[in-house]
C-alpha cells in the first residue's frame, strides 16, 4: 500500500479464523505479546495484535505518541489487514485508545471489550504529583520489578511472564514511556466516550489499584450506552497475564465466533 509505504505502520501480527476478528490492544508498558496467554486459548479465532507506537517493535517510530495518534495507527493497521469485521479488545491505556476508536464509529466495528481500562474520565487520584511519579515507574530495572510486584499485579506469576513484563516495560522510546503518564493518563474523553454506539463490556479486577472497580463504575460506565460489567476475583491490573482463562471465557460470551 502506498500509504503504508509513505507512513510506517505500527507493528502487528494477524492470525486468520473465524470471525469476528478480535483487536488487541495493550497497556503502557506492554506488547503485542502481553496477550500471548490470551490469544493461546482462542484457537481458530481470527486475532489481530498491536505493538503500539514507541513500544516494543514499534519503538522506532517516531512521536507523536498520543492517545489519538494511536487510535489513528489502529485504524490503519486494521485497513491494512483487510479486518472488515471486528471486536476491540483493550487493556488499560489500550482501553482508552479503544474508546476513542470505538467514538468514530468505524465500520465494521461490532463491540468493545474494555479491560482495566483507562477511564473516560481521570480519577480523582490522577494529580500531577501522581503523574511526575508514574513517569519514572520504568527507569530502570528495579523501578519496573517493583511496579510489577507491587502495583500491578495482585498474584503471583511465573518467572518467565515476570520477565517479559520487565523486558517489555523497558522496550519503549523515551517520549513514548512518558506521553501516557504525562499526557494521556489525564485526558478527559467523556465527550468521546459519549459518542460510542456499540455494545461494550467492561472488564475489572478484583484488587486492582491501577483503575480501581469503583473508578471504572463511575468514571467510565456511565458514559457508555450500552455496557456490562464484570469483575474477575483476586485479579490485579494484568488481567490479561493474571487470569487469561476468566478474561477468555467474558471474550468469548461477549464476541463468540461465528
Amino acid at each position: 500500500m502506498n500509504m503504508a509505504q509513505q507512513q510506517p505502520l505500527p507493528a502487528y501480527d494477524h492470525r486468520p479464523g473465524t470471525g469476528p476478528t478480535l483487536v488487541f490492544l495493550h497497556y503502557w508498558g506492554g506488547s503485542s505479546r502481553t496477550w500471548g496467554l490470551v490469544v493461546d486459548r482462542l484457537a481458530g479465532r481470527d486475532i489481530l495484535t498491536v505493538d503500539f507506537r514507541g513500544w516494543s517493535r514499534s519503538s522506532h517510530l517516531p512521536g507523536p505518541y498520543t492517545l489519538g495518534r494511536l487510535a489513528d495507527d489502529t485504524l490503519a493497521v486494521i485497513a491494512d489487514a483487510g479486518v472488515t469485521d471486528y471486536v476491540l479488545v483493550g487493556h488499560s491505556m489500550g482501553g482508552k485508545v479503544a474508546q476513542l476508536i470505538a467514538a468514530t464509529r468505524p465500520a465494521g466495528l461490532r463491540g468493545i471489550v474494555l479491560v482495566g481500562p483507562g477511564p473516560a474520565k481521570p480519577a480523582a487520584m490522577i494529580t500531577p504529583e501522581y503523574r511526575e511519579t508514574l513517569s519514572h515507574a520504568y527507569d530502570s530495572d528495579e523501578s519496573v520489578a517493583g511496579a510489577r510486584d507491587h502495583v500491578l499485579t495482585a498474584t503471583e506469576l511465573p518467572e518467565s511472564i515476570k520477565s517479559q513484563i520487565a523486558t517489555d516495560s523497558r522496550a519503549s522510546a523515551d517520549a513514548g514511556r512518558t506521553e501516557w503518564p504525562l499526557r494521556g493518563i489525564a485526558e478527559d474523553i467523556t465527550e468521546h466516550t459519549r459518542e460510542i454506539s456499540v455494545p461494550a463490556l467492561v472488564v475489572a479486577g478484583e484488587n486492582d489499584r491501577v483503575e480501581p472497580v469503583d473508578v471504572l463504575r463511575d468514571n467510565l460506565v456511565p458514559y457508555l450506552s450500552e455496557a456490562d460489567f464484570m469483575v474477575i476475583p483476586d485479579t490485579g491490573h494484568l488481567i490479561p497475564l493474571e487470569a487469561p482463562a476468566e478474561l477468555v471465557d467474558a471474550i468469548s460470551a461477549f464476541a463468540p465466533a461465528d
